[in-house]
């Protein structure tokens, strides 16, 4: 069994416990009674040390959820595997904020591995190249290129012009115009008049073999 946690709430009658070397034979008795299973014995101990427990798990992980799991767990231990508490080798008081403390750093540890595996996966996920083109489609990107030049090619050099200031300099129409010193009406004609040609052209490419 475990107790609540509510480590801001000041249990009754914890002011009057006794505390230092004076605790020794409190809580001997304490962990007699938790080693025979007395459920009562677990909330006193709760109400002994249970703001105690809470602190120090606060302190480690500066969270307040991880702390509140952290003194139950520790309180779960207590209850579950009291004789693994020596009193030969120090207080209750001691040992369970030693419990608190390796539990909280356990916590932190293992957010911390959490974040870089999570970090890892992002950037690995950033990092997958996109899938090649499949041969077929190499190659039909290769005949549609050379298509495209070729019927570039057959454009009257005015309109070549004007499509390779567009879309291979990234000019805009008004752009074209100023460098090639005509007017702006001039340039998106020839520029429409271009791509309604090279559209055509593309959708009914010549027969392999013909020559432009």
């Amino acid at each position: 069994m475990v107790v609540p946690v509510e480590p801001s709430a000041e249990r009754p009658g914890t002011s009057d416990l006794p505390s230092g070397a004076a605790r020794a034979p409190v809580d001997a008795e304490l962990h007699r009674r938790l080693v025979y299973g007395e459920e009562a014995a677990l909330a006193d101990a709760y109400a002994a040390y249970g703001v105690l427990v809470h602190r120090v798990a606060t302190r480690v992980t500066r969270n307040r959820t991880a702390a509140e799991d952290v003194t139950q767990e520790v309180f779960a231990h207590l209850w579950t595997r009291p004789y693994t508490f020596d009193a030969r080798r120090g207080s209750l008081r001691g040992w369970l904020s030693m419990l608190a403390h390796r539990r909280a750093v356990d916590w932190v540890r293992g957010e911390e591995r959490h974040r870089k595996a999570t970090h890892a996966d992002e950037t690995s996920l950033r990092t997958v190249p996109a899938p090649g083109p499949s041969p077929d489609e190499a190659i039909l990107e290769q005949e549609r290129s050379l298509l495209l030049h070729s019927a570039l090619a057959r454009l009257p050099l005015p309109q070549q012009q004007v499509v390779h200031l567009a879309y291979f300099a990234g000019r805009t129409y008004r752009q074209a115009a100023v460098e090639l010193g005509i007017p702006e009406g001039t340039a998106k004609t020839r520029l429409r008049t271009a791509l309604r040609t090279l559209a055509e052209t593309l959708a009914d490419p010549p027969l392999r073999g013909e020559h432009p």
